[in-house]
């Protein structure tokens, strides 16, 4: 029976730390099934007996990966509140960049999370998670535009979130994962201008140069 310290100590951090990142290597390269924890133990250059001190199993540590990427997608896509105050099509557009970056540096393991939550209902939980942050951080924005009257009035902010974020999600897929041909920039504009469009925003910078 393996005994775990309930307090780390800075050794066992940088140890579990190392795992953690061999293994998102690990799998990034070559696939969940494909991923032996020899492999991981091999890169992170500990023993086999080191690696069950931190993690009960390969799904273990591929569930905690699978986190980390969350939390990472969710903290890169975050538009701060210095960029383009008082724009909100300027907000919009800056999203849908980050969005899209932080896709394009995770991609593969999202797409293995989104496999094994076929199978396992805690990766199921962990797409709701992500999807909820972004569908959450948009009915947010959308509700605060509606009572500056800057939007329609009559949309369900968190419908509208689902739907339009759903739109970005599917395009990062298809021009990322499958290899639909487009310029970052064109992408990251036509995707800025249907949402904005969809929500109605006007009073912007974005919609004065679409009427000039």
């Amino acid at each position: 029976m393996i005994v775990r310290s309930s307090v780390p100590t800075s050794r066992g951090r940088r140890t579990r730390a190392a795992l953690l990142q061999a293994g998102r290597e690990a799998f990034e390269e070559h696939g969940y099934d494909a991923v032996r924890i020899d492999d991981v133990c091999g890169r992170a250059r500990v023993s086999h007996g080191t690696f069950y001190t931190y993690f009960d199993s390969k799904e273990a540590l591929f569930g905690e990966v699978a986190a980390a990427v969350v939390g990472e997608m969710f903290a890169a896509s975050v538009v701060g509140a210095a960029a383009a105050p008082g724009d909100p099509y300027a907000r919009i557009e800056a999203a849908n960049r980050l969005y899209l970056r932080a896709w394009a540096a995770n991609s593969r393991l999202v797409r293995m999370v989104e496999q094994a939550a076929t199978s396992e209902e805690r990766f199921g939980r962990l797409l709701l998670e992500l999807r909820e942050v972004f569908v959450r951080r948009g009915a947010e924005g959308l509700r605060r535009l509606q009572e500056q009257g800057l939007a329609d009035p009559e949309l369900d902010p968190r419908l509208t979130a689902v739907m339009l974020g759903g739109m970005v999600e599917h395009f990062a897929h298809v021009w990322l994962d499958l290899g639909e041909r487009a310029d970052e920039q064109v992408a990251v504009d036509h995707l800025t201008r249907l949402w904005a469009r969809a929500i109605g925003l006007t009073g912007t910078s974005g919609s004065r140069e679409e009427d000039a």
